[in-house]
């Protein structure tokens, strides 16, 4: 369990935590010459039957606010500290009020300084405690007076603590590991460690993962948990992670990056979230309001866009956009803070619903509706929500991450909900029942348009089979749709264009003759069709006949042009797709090299350079420096045998 302090600067926090747990946490010589709490403070409490409590003592001084919220996000418990003498005080409030926004429904009240005030001193303290909770979400809590000094109080605070501690299961670590980092600093013979607190999954020395938005891959090389050494960190402790890895250094890491692994979403500097606004708030907050934005450690400025409405009165909550001057790394449910412009009082927080908002069309009634069922705790019902009101489908990869889900997750998920899945550049796309059937219709109407209009022909390519249609999809999907609407038999793909099972062009009048003709000459070629110009020779006829045959033979499907002087068959560009196919399997990168391809292909070096360019053009391919890597198998790309 991880317990923090809050409270009003000069109320004790610190002495306390001495008193409990016999560790100063003002570590910094400037805390110490001042006898001030400037920066976060780390304590642990071993205790008997339960896992070690972890304490973050926080600053109470106003100008060191940002420093408290960085201690704040991702606690278990709360220990707020007010002061016998003085009762609740302004950061006592806004503390407070920064709980209730973060959803920290669980901790005690410390009445310190108990020693210095009479009796009735203390009673009227606890009355100020009463009033000062009611409405929260810690309306209730325990309320323990306490003496650092003397000690009163202090064994009974512990043994609550102790209690609170065996009765807290261990956070569930599922989703991807996320350490918001605190600090960084190195260690002389161990190199750069990080601290902070672990909001989800688990991690295990050994493994590899990456600081988010420095761009870098590092190795755990060692894992302190609750301040022992342990072979795994998991979400709910405080974690020390020793790193190793290339280019490794103490600057390029700092309090606000997150160490990471999996499919989580990259930083950002746009935020969906759900805002409220504190009821103290003398004024609605508009929309456009410079302010501070506080997720996990880190901080920066920006401006909150108000969907749906100009303005957030007091005390009330609305959909928002966080535009932020510095990228930031979230993920759904992760605790949002937002200050004013001066960075002097909070107005409000949330939590965040997503982080990949369109480019344009934020505040649209399909985005808010978006954002609304995306805001849904039960990922299954989010999920069903979300694929019937995406009508040109939903990107599952983009949703796991949002909401931090695992592949594994995702597996169940997705087996519990009827949809329709095809993979594109941008990530696995999933549709409904319903809106696959709106796809499908359209494309088959898209189809027999096409064929009234151009009887002669077999249809339009893979990649445009939406045009005309409304649905606004890349290209990539769109050659996606197609391949699995052939394997559902609703088209047929032939050559490199799509028709209707239904309709079927034909040669006519010499052009059969021909054809058979051309048909043999590259049927008995094999895999190394000959140049158009040698064609031409073996017909012995005009070369510009001979072309504008072929070229009407490829509108039919029976053959595809793949450069200007190349005519394959289908079934010699599937062949030769999957000797790619076999290649890249084999290969320990999983690519396709152009020696490689033509050693197995024995087409030689010339044609091999224009067969895998196409490949490329087509979307079979993808080129990777000097490599191709496959991205679609070939039944996609070419069709079935």
């Amino acid at each position: 369990m991880i317990i923090a302090t809050a409270g009003h600067v000069d109320h004790g926090k610190t002495l306390l935590i001495k008193a409990l747990t016999g560790v100063d946490t003002d570590r910094l010589p400037e805390e110490k010459k001042r006898n001030l709490t400037i920066d976060l403070g780390f304590a642990y409490l071993p205790l008997d039957g339960a896992e070690t409590v972890g304490f973050i003592d926080v600053p109470g001084h106003e100008r060191f606010i940002r420093n408290m919220l960085c201690g704040v996000t991702g606690i278990d418990f709360v220990l707020l500290i007010v002061a016998a003498d003085d009762g609740p005080m302004p950061q006592t409030e806004e503390h407070l009020a920064i709980l209730d926004l973060l959803g920290v429904t669980r901790g005690a009240v410390a009445l310190t300084k108990i020693d210095r005030v009479p009796p009735e001193r203390v009673d009227d303290a606890l009355e100020e405690i009463e009033i000062l909770l009611a409405g929260t979400a810690l309306e209730g809590i325990t309320v323990f007076p306490v003496s650092a000094i003397t000690g009163s109080g202090v064994p009974e605070l512990k043994s609550h603590l102790g209690e609170a501690a065996r009765g807290t299961p261990p956070r569930p670590a599922d989703g991807n590991f996320r350490l918001a980092v605190d600090r960084s600093f190195e260690v002389v013979g161990a190199g750069l460690v990080v601290t902070g607190t672990a909001f989800s999954g688990a991690v295990a020395t050994g493994e590899t993962a990456r600081v988010l938005g420095a761009g870098m891959d590092v190795r755990i090389r060692g894992i302190h948990a609750q301040n022992a050494q342990a072979p795994s960190g998991r979400a709910g402790q405080r974690c020390a992670l020793n790193l190793a890895g290339t280019g490794l250094r103490k600057d390029r890491i700092a309090r606000g990056d997150w160490i990471v692994t999996g499919n989580v979403p990259p930083v950002v500097r746009k935020i969906d979230m759900q805002l409220s606004v504190l009821g103290t708030e003398k004024r609605p907050l508009a929309h456009w309001t410079p302010i501070h934005a506080h997720v996990g450690a880190s901080e920066t400025t920006g401006r909150v866009a108000v969907l749906g409405r100009n303005a957030i009165t007091p005390g009330d909550a609305a959909l928002a956009q966080l535009v932020l001057d510095e990228p930031v790394g979230a993920v759904r449910g992760d605790g949002l803070i937002i200050r004013d412009q001066s960075a002097r009082r909070t107005i409000g927080g949330g939590r965040v619903i997503d982080m990949y908002p369109p480019t344009r069309g934020r505040a649209r009634p399909e985005r808010l509706e978006f954002l609304e069922i995306m805001d849904s705790v039960d990922h299954a019902a989010a999920l069903e929500g979300l694929l019937e009101a995406a009508s040109n489908g939903l990107n599952l990869d983009r949703f796991a991450a949002a909401r931090n889900l695992t592949a594994e997750e995702m597996v169940p998920l997705e087996a519990a909900i009827r949809m329709v899945t095809i993979a594109t550049e941008a990530g696995k796309l999933g549709f409904s029942e319903t809106g696959w059937g709106r796809i499908r219709e359209a494309v088959t109407e898209r189809l027999a348009a096409w064929h009234q209009r151009s009887p002669d022909t077999v249809g339009p390519g893979d990649n445009r089979i939406l045009i005309d249609t409304g649905i606004r999809l890349p290209a990539d999907a769109a050659t996606a749709i197609s391949a699995r609407l052939a394997r559902d038999g609703d088209v047929v793909r032939e050559g490199m264009g799509v028709r209707l099972p239904s309709h079927r062009p034909r040669l006519e009048g010499n052009d059969v003759r021909d054809w058979e003709r051309v048909r043999t000459i590259l049927s008995a070629a094999g895999l190394r069709p000959p140049p158009l110009s040698d064609i031409v020779h073996d017909m012995g006829g005009d070369s510009r006949k001979v072309e504008s045959l072929l070229v009407r033979t490829v509108r039919h499907g029976l053959v595809v042009r793949i450069s200007k002087n190349r005519f394959f068959l289908p079934e010699t560009l599937r062949r030769l797709g999957a000797i790619a196919e076999e290649i890249a399997a084999g290969d320990e990168r999983g690519m396709v090299s152009a020696a490689a391809f033509r050693d197995a292909s024995d087409i030689g070096r010339n044609l091999t350079i224009e067969v895998l360019e196409f490949f490329d053009k087509i979307k079979f391919t993808r080129r990777v420096g000097d490599a191709h890597e496959v991205i679609r198998p070939v039944a996609d790309a070419f069709g079935e045998d």
